[in-house]
This record gives C-alpha cells, structure tokens and sequence, in this order.
C-alpha cells in the first residue's frame, strides 16, 4: 500500500536580476576658441595729441596768442634776407652765442675769404624777380636784418664768403677767422664739413634747390648735416625761402613753456613738432617772428615784464590756473 504523498515544496522565489546602471553619456565637446589678439592700433603723433589736447583744455590759447603779438610787434612780411648757404653759416656761427657776436664772425669771414660778386640777399629766390622783396635797393653802408635777429645786422652790398676758399683754409686759419663770434674751435670744422657735404652731394655750394622741395624733407635733408639739428634746418628754410616750419630757439622756448603752449618738459626738438601741429603752414612765419620778438623785448629770461606783456591774462608762468 502506497502512503501518503509529501506535499510538493514551495517553489524557490525568483530572485530578480540585479538592475545595472545606464551608462553615463559622454559630455559634449565644447568647442574650443582661441583667445583674440588684441588689435595693435597706430600709436598717435604725440605733437598732434599735445595740439588737440591743448585746443579742448584751453580753447582759443593759440589765436589769442597770435592776436596778441601781432597787437604788440606788428604782422611781419616775409622777404628774403640772405641767400641761404650764408643763412646756414650765420646760424651756426650764432649757435650758443650773441647774434652780435656771430655777425662779427661771419663779417670776419667775408674779410678774410671775399666773394666776388652780389650781396647776401643778391641771390634770387624760386618765384621772386630782383631777389629779396624789398623796397628799395640797400645803400652801400644799409644793414640787413632778418625780424627778430638780435645783432645790428650785416653789410647789405658785401657779396658772401667764397665757400671754396672757406671750406679748403687750413682749421688754424678759419678758427682765426671767426674767433670773435666764439666757440670758434668747434664751429670751423662744422662749417667747413657743412660746406663740403653740400659740395659732395650737390656739385657747388648752393642750397637753392631746397625751396624745390617739401618741408619736412628739405628739413632732413639738412639734418643729415653733421651739427645741423632742426632749429637750424628751420631757420635756414623759413628765412630763405618762406618754408613753413617753426624755429624753436631758447626764445621761442621760454616763452611757449611759460604761456603753456609747450610741456613744461618737452625738448626743443620735440617743440618744432608741437608748433606745426597747432599752426597752419602760412601763420608759421609770423608765429617764429612774433614769439622771438616776445621773447627778447618782454619775456626775457630774468625780470620778465609781465606787467606790458599783452598775453598776460592767459599765462601760466603768472597764473598757473590761467585759461
């Protein structure tokens, strides 16, 4: 006889499998961006932002200034003085000395070494009939004078050095010669290397080919003169031909400092630049001729007269919040 059956076990519970995470997606890829270079921008003309500067500070300084000399020393009309190779040798005869002193150096010249023909000015300018503009023919004893020159003036009807004779005199003997205008030891190699530049480049000793040519590069055409710089160079061109450039001399310096038209320290060489900023080209002339005049007769260097000086109102060596 069969027993009875077992009751069936209970089925083992399923286990459920075990979940497995997602995978992570991968993250997105940034594009990558490389930095810019900042974009170099021409550096500005430090004489054209010292002129705009100069205009939004104190607005209307320059035509004051203008007006103002012209009130006190007149409006100077351009005529030629002297041609200009003798121009170049007057100027650096005066360099660091009295403008008396160089007219007796130069005059030292004329004796020791005579041209032979024509007087300083004989020379005609580019454009001009009968050379400088003038009104009447000098007199055998007449002086001429360039606006604003500080000595008495040299003798109208002399003719100008012979150059050739000048250049090729042993040093001793031209030292000699121009003793009298000072420093006479540095400034006769200068003249005679001045002279035998122009020579070399250009077959004689005459400049006049520079009234052909634009400013600035007649400007550095004579810079490349050793012991030429460009007050000298300005001189040169303004008084020989009309150039507009601005000749800045100790004068012109102390007094454009002292109104406040110039950076108490900027250099005279930076001061040519300023200048041709805050001018046109034909208020140059009057602006060179007006200033020096200012300078020797009413802003000296000691005891100014600031009590008759017309542009006293706006000047900052008087007033150092001046307008």
């Amino acid at each position: 006889m069969i027993g009875p059956m077992a009751p069936p076990k209970p089925a083992a519970p399923k286990l459920a499998a075990p979940k497995l995470a997602a995978p992570k997606a991968a993250p997105p890829k940034l594009a990558v961006t490389k930095p810019r270079k900042p974009v170099k921008r021409a550096a500005a003309d430090p004489a054209t932002a010292w002129a705009k500067r100069l205009a939004r500070t104190r607005p209307g300084l320059v035509p004051f200034v203008m007006d103002a000399l012209a009130s006190r020393y007149g409006l100077p009309v351009w005529a030629r003085v002297h041609e200009p190779t003798s121009e170049l040798v007057l100027t650096i005869l005066s360099q660091n000395s009295a403008d008396t002193n160089a007219e007796q150096a130069f005059e030292g010249l004329r004796a020791r070494y005579p041209g032979a023909v024509g007087g300083l000015g004989a020379e005609d300018s580019p454009g001009e009939e009968g050379g400088a503009d003038r009104e009447h023919s000098p007199g055998a004893d007449e002086r001429m004078n360039r606006p604003g020159w500080g000595g008495a003036g040299l003798q109208a009807k002399a003719a100008a050095p012979d150059w050739a004779a000048v250049e090729q005199a042993s040093l001793p003997e031209l030292v000699d010669a121009i003793r009298s205008g000072g420093l006479a030891q540095q400034k006769a190699p200068r003249i005679q290397s001045a002279l035998r530049t122009i020579r070399e480049s250009r077959g004689d000793y005459s400049l006049e080919f520079l009234g052909d040519m634009p400013a600035l590069d007649a400007r550095d055409w004579l810079t490349a003169i050793d012991g030429v710089g460009r007050k000298t160079a300005s001189v040169v061109l303004l008084f020989s031909f009309g150039t507009p450039l601005m000749p800045v001399d100790r004068h012109v310096e102390r007094v454009s400092k002292r109104i406040g038209l110039m950076p108490p320290k900027a250099t005279a060489d930076e001061g040519h630049q300023q200048w041709l900023a805050m001018l046109e080209p034909d208020q140059m002339y009057q602006a060179h001729v007006g200033v020096i005049s200012h300078g020797r007769q009413t802003c000296h260097a000691r005891n100014p007269a600031c009590g008759v000086c017309p542009i006293a109102p706006r000047c900052r060596y008087l007033d150092r919040r001046a307008p």
